[in-house]
């Protein structure tokens, strides 16, 4: 009965239908969870005091970013890489996919792809590329969104769900995913520049390519913006001694935007606050409460056997099943589940150490890159997808695959070689 609920609910999400939302679907599945008892009150409680924190930061952290929007931070910054550019089709390919990782970085995954996908776009059509030839620049920033949101818990609702749940702090987090992070980055570009080495040449035409300056729109906003994601950061990593959850700090820093935003007169604050995606806060909850079925079938006990029977052969082999187990499981049924999955699966195993924090870490590494293997693995994937259809572009499922199976396997394995590099120090520095 759980995994029929859990199919059923998977199957909506991806699909879709008319009237079905994300949030729809997963709260349909979470009341057939309770209705067939598959999940009880008490365990729906607990799932709701796991899951706010990280649904209220991205909705937050997405606040933030069309406010950045509106004020042309990220049309600034795209015009800057554009012009650095120099007119030479591969520097256009890497400042884009190095804008793509900052982006993911500080801003999700989500935003990524629903922000600068577009400005990408209209930013191809001035140098003068044809839609035909705007393809592999489009698919890099797409793969970078999820494959570059790694490096902070807030850069991808998975990362938050894991590190709330197995109390990563802010500042952990970032440090063990510092090298994981660079390996990815240096092993997307180098793949991605391989891959598309027929289509980046030619010389483009930056005649009509604005300064820079140009595409800001409010200049107090934006300098509101950078002070404050700086403050945010800093904030963010002073947690373990503020104690504050980092959804306050990310609203608290939306709020004040949002103030500034009014002052300026530059549009209604209700409207943008309404366009957020409040909608990820039920589907965060829903689907956790679907997964909780599973766990309590069974199966996430399954999961710790297997990942426990991978750690006793040493560290690196269980890194490797934690990520590729996760990069599976979202692939076929989408990262947020696999995530859910990975974390009740390690959770029964032995607490303390770097054993299972590598392992959690991995796991993280494993639904945030691995989703690419499939068009389906990810909610950014899908929103990608259609932001494309949007602009009169088609990936192909053939096309796609192509991309995803040859690429994805390679940068996750770079990451997890510095994830385990990473551990490596952290033991040598007694930070165990």
């Amino acid at each position: 009965m759980a995994l029929a609920i859990f199919t059923v609910t998977v199957v909506l999400v991806l699909w879709q239908p008319r009237g079905v939302t994300l949030g729809r679907a997963a709260a349909l599945g979470a009341a057939l969870s309770l209705l067939a008892g598959t999940v009880s009150w008490r365990d729906a409680a607990a799932v709701a005091a796991l899951t706010w924190n990280a649904a209220l930061t991205l909705v937050a952290i997405f606040i933030i970013s069309r406010l950045l929007d509106e004020a042309g931070f990220f049309r600034w910054a795209a015009l800057a890489v554009a012009r650095r550019a120099g007119g030479e089709g591969r520097r256009l390919f890497l400042g884009l996919l190095l804008l793509g990782a900052a982006v993911s970085a500080f801003f999700t995954n989500d935003a990524t792809v629903l922000i600068l996908t577009p400005i990408a776009h209209e930013l191809l059509g001035v140098l003068g590329l044809p839609p035909e030839r705007r393809l592999p620049y489009l698919m890099a920033c797409g793969f970078i969104a999820d494959a570059m949101s790694l490096p902070l818990p807030v850069s991808n609702l998975t990362n938050i769900i894991a590190a709330d749940y197995f109390q990563l702090g802010f500042a952990r987090f970032a440090l063990l995913m510092a090298l994981p992070s660079l390996a990815a980055l240096g092993a997307s570009v180098a793949v991605l520049l391989w891959y598309y080495r027929g289509r980046l040449g030619g010389r483009l035409r930056v005649e009509g390519v604005a300064p820079p300056g140009t595409a800001i729109r409010d200049v107090w906003l934006f300098r509101a913006g950078v002070a404050v994601l700086v403050l945010m950061l800093v904030l963010f990593a002073s947690g373990p001694l503020l104690r504050v959850p980092v959804a306050v700090v990310a609203l608290a820093a939306a709020a004040l935007l949002l103030g500034v935003f009014r002052v300026r007169r530059l549009g209604s604050v209700t409207v943008m606050v309404r366009r957020a995606p409040w909608h990820i806060l039920v589907f965060a909850l829903g689907m956790f409460i679907v997964v909780y079925g599973l766990h309590n079938a069974g199966l996430t006990a399954w999961l710790a056997a297997f990942l426990a029977a991978a750690s006793e052969r040493g560290t690196g082999a269980g890194l490797l099943a934690a990520g590729w187990a996760a990069a599976a499981l979202a692939a076929v049924a989408n990262n947020l589940p696999a995530v859910m999955l990975a974390s009740l699966g390690l959770g029964s195993l032995p607490a303390g150490g770097l054993d299972r924090e590598g392992m959690v870490l991995a796991a993280v590494l494993g639904v945030d890159i691995g989703p690419k293997l499939t068009p389906i693995g990810s909610l950014a994937t899908l929103l990608w997808l259609e932001a494309l259809r949007i602009l009169g572009l088609r990936v192909g499922l053939r096309e796609y695959l192509r991309f995803g199976l040859l690429v994805t396997p390679l940068v996750l394995l770079a990451a997890l070689a510095g994830l385990w590099a990473a551990l490596r120090l952290a033991r040598a520095a007694g930070l165990g």
